[in-house]
């Protein structure tokens, strides 16, 4: 019968949590945005994330055609603003780019995914 109160008690106790905290960080949205096309070459890309990151285990490269980085390998999640993650870009010519991230909720759990941009002009 003890058995049967505490499995019980576990199972409430779980109901209680809170949705938010079995959550991922998924992306929200990006600068520039998923599959855009834009008129004058980024200086940086920034993505927002629908949780806060852990710093140390978030990444995000930038990639052109040929596979090669454009980026300044400077990722980071900004001071104060917990949920985004930056990378600074090289100056960038006419092209299609491959945007890849990798991130690490402060709940622990990763999720990855990649968009490309298109720039226009140079």
């Amino acid at each position: 019968m003890k058995k049967i109160f505490a499995a019980l008690a576990v199972g409430a106790s779980l109901a209680l949590v809170s949705p938010a905290a079995w959550a991922h960080a998924f992306l929200d949205h990006a600068s520039p945005a998923v599959g855009s096309s834009v008129p004058a070459a980024p200086t940086a890309v920034t993505l927002w994330f629908t949780q806060d990151l852990e710093p140390a285990f978030s990444t995000v490269t930038v990639t052109d055609k040929a596979g090669q980085r454009v980026d300044l390998d400077n990722a980071q999640v900004p001071p104060g603003q917990p949920a985004e993650l930056q990378i600074g870009l090289k100056k960038l010519p006419r092209g299609t780019y491959t945007v890849r991230w990798r991130v690490v909720s402060v709940d622990t759990h990763n999720t990855e995914g990649h968009f490309t941009f298109d720039v226009r002009g140079g």
